[in-house]
C-alpha cells in the first residue's frame, strides 16, 4: 500500500519551470516574497556558535515550492519599480496578487521543491537568493490567507522506467548534436568542456532545463511519469529542433549554460 505524504510549503510562482538538480537564482523584491525569505531565515539561522558564520548560509534546509504560472503575473501589476508601502497598502498587492481568486487554478499542478542555499538580504530590504531544485511535487491546495502563498504538496516518486539507460545515451548524443547546431546558429561555441552525466533521471532533467523550449513544453517534461518517458519526448524534441536550426541557421536562441534570474 502506497502512503501519500502531504507537506505544507511556501509557494513561489514563476514564469519558468524549475527541475530537480538545477540552480535557481532569484532577485526577491516584492513584499510577499520578502516575508517568505525572512521567515526562512528565522527558521534556519546560521550557526550561532560560530562568530564567523555567514548569516546568509545555513546547513539546515530552507525549502519552498516553485510552480510555473499557467494564468497570471509573476510580478504584481503595480509592484515593479514602486515602493513597498505604495505597492502593498494602496495597490493592495497581497499574497495572491496577479492570480485568480482561486490561486490553485493559476498554476500548473506539478512543481519542484527548491532549497535556498543562500539568502542574502540587501540594504534596501530585498534579497539575493540562490536555490537548487530538489524533488518534484504535486499541488493539492493553495492558501492565500497569510503574508505569502503556501501550498499543500505531495512528493512524487522518481522512477527510471523501461529502457531509461539506452534512452539516456541516445538523448546525450542528440543533445550534443543540438548544441553544435545551436552554436553554429549563434556563431559561437557552447561547449563547456564539462562531462555530461549518464544517470537517466539526471540526464532527463539537465536536457529539459538546457534546451531552448517554451514553458508549456518544459512543464510537460517535468510532468512526465518517469525518466524514460521524459527522455523519449526529449529525443523527439531535440531531433526536431536540430532540424529546424539546420534549415534556419539564423534562428535566435539563448545560452544553454545560463538560466535567467527571476524578476521576483
Amino acid at each position: 500500500m502506497t502512503v501519500v505524504t502531504i507537506a505544507r510549503l511556501p509557494l513561489f510562482p514563476l514564469n519558468s519551470v524549475l527541475f530537480p538538480g538545477l540552480v535557481l537564482p532569484l532577485n526577491v523584491f516584492e513584499e510577499r516574497y520578502r516575508a517568505l525569505m525572512r521567515d526562512l531565515l528565522k527558521a534556519s539561522p546560521a550557526d550561532p556558535t560560530d562568530p564567523d558564520a555567514d548569516p546568509a548560509v545555513s546547513d539546515e534546509p530552507r525549502q519552498f515550492a516553485v510552480v510555473a504560472i499557467r494564468d497570471g503575473h509573476e510580478v504584481a501589476p503595480s509592484a515593479a519599480g514602486m515602493p513597498d508601502d505604495v505597492t502593498t497598502k494602496e495597490a493592495g498587492a497581497g499574497p495572491g496578487a496577479g492570480f485568480s481568486d482561486d490561486p490553485l487554478t493559476s498554476f500548473h499542478a506539478i512543481g519542484c521543491v527548491a532549497d535556498a542555499a543562500t539568502i542574502r538580504e540587501r540594504a534596501d530590504g530585498s534579497f539575493e537568493v540562490l536555490a537548487t531544485g530538489t524533488r518534484r511535487v504535486k499541488l493539492h491546495s493553495v492558501d492565500a490567507s497569510g503574508a505569502y502563498l503556501t501550498a499543500e504538496v505531495e512528493e512524487l516518486p522518481e522512477e527510471d522506467g523501461d529502457e531509461a539507460g539506452a534512452l539516456a545515451e541516445g538523448v546525450l548524443r542528440a543533445f550534443r548534436s543540438y548544441q553544435k547546431r545551436l552554436a553554429g546558429a549563434r556563431e559561437r561555441s557552447l561547449t563547456t568542456g564539462a562531462e555530461l552525466p549518464d544517470e537517466p533521471s539526471v540526464v532527463s532533467y539537465l536536457v529539459a532545463a538546457a534546451a531552448v523550449l517554451d514553458v508549456p513544453t518544459k512543464q510537460r517534461l517535468l510532468q512526465a511519469p518517469d525518466a524514460a518517458s521524459r527522455l523519449r519526448d526529449e529525443l523527439k524534441l531535440l531531433r526536431a529542433e536540430t532540424a529546424i536550426i539546420r534549415n534556419l541557421p539564423s534562428l535566435p536562441a539563448t545560452d544553454l549554460t545560463r538560466q535567467a534570474t527571476s524578476l521576483n
